[in-house]
């Protein structure tokens, strides 16, 4: 069965393991965004270990700095992770949701299609006014 056919929806488990599959690396940009703001944090922010994965998680929510950044360094890392982080979010979140958007263009889509069929002229009218 070839799950990409056009004319039809792909089944259920194809969906889910589409899902999954764009759920993974979602996963991995966040925790590899997350791995990069604690290491910045700690290594040019002079922040402990714990301040610099409270620092990121927080950056990367869009909820702002818990700790004051001592070193120039440190805030000019800050500045860029801050940039960084709202792009990556919400990169994460289209990568999540582009299997759902998909499915339900694509489910709309062979819906436009089956009314085209059922008008009597095979669509071909139906095409042209638009």
């Amino acid at each position: 069965m070839d799950d990409r056919h056009p004319s039809r929806l792909a089944p259920r488990h194809v969906f889910l393991r589409r899902l999954r599959r764009t759920a993974i690396l979602a996963g991995l940009l966040i925790s590899g965004s997350l791995l990069l703001g604690i290491l910045g944090y700690h290594f040019l922010g002079g922040l402990p270990w714990l301040d610099s994965l409270l620092n990121a998680s927080m950056i990367l929510a869009g909820m702002g700095p818990v700790n004051p950044i001592p070193t120039s360094s440190g805030k000019i890392f800050a500045s860029a992770y801050a940039l960084y982080s709202g792009v990556a979010l919400l990169g994460g979140v289209a990568v999540l949701i582009a299997p759902v958007v998909h499915r339900i263009l694509h489910r709309y889509h062979l819906e436009l299609d089956r009314e085209d069929q059922g008008d009597g002229d095979g669509g071909t009218m139906r095409r042209e006014r638009r």
